[in-house]
């Protein structure tokens, strides 16, 4: 028998279950993927971020970024500098969640693998400079 869960909200969020709690702060096409890249180079600047993420335009990136920096996943950090500087990373319960990610990364591979009957590439990221 599955257990019919009640609505229950936080912060703005009504969701009925953990999951679908889990699924709005980070589902979508792009927050695990810009999730993922901060595990990676543990710091970026948004320019490098965005060159980093193949098809997401300025506007999508700040708009994710912004989603993600409310729900306590990633830190901004600006500098008052001329030019203006911004960071961002991982904050402790963005980086929980990186485990996650790796797993859903092998998966990835396994299923690309059952599909195509071989691993078609590795990870083969581009190093983006950081122009500092």
């Amino acid at each position: 028998m599955i257990r019919r869960c009640d609505v229950k909200e936080v912060d703005g969020r009504s969701y009925r279950c953990f999951f679908e709690l889990t699924m709005q702060v980070i589902g979508g096409k792009w927050k695990p993927v810009i999730l993922y890249h901060l595990s990676q180079a543990k710091v970026l600047r948004f320019g490098v971020l965005q060159k980093t993420l193949h098809g997401i335009t300025q506007r999508m990136l700040t708009k994710q970024l912004r989603e993600l920096e409310a729900d306590k996943l990633v830190t901004r950090t600006a500098y008052n500098e001329v030019p203006p500087r911004v960071e961002y990373s991982l904050t402790e319960l963005g980086e929980s969640l990186i485990p996650i990610f790796l797993e859903m990364k092998q998966w990835g591979i396994r299923y690309e693998e059952q599909i195509a009957g071989e691993v078609i590439t590795g990870d083969t990221y581009e190093s983006v400079e950081d122009p500092k």
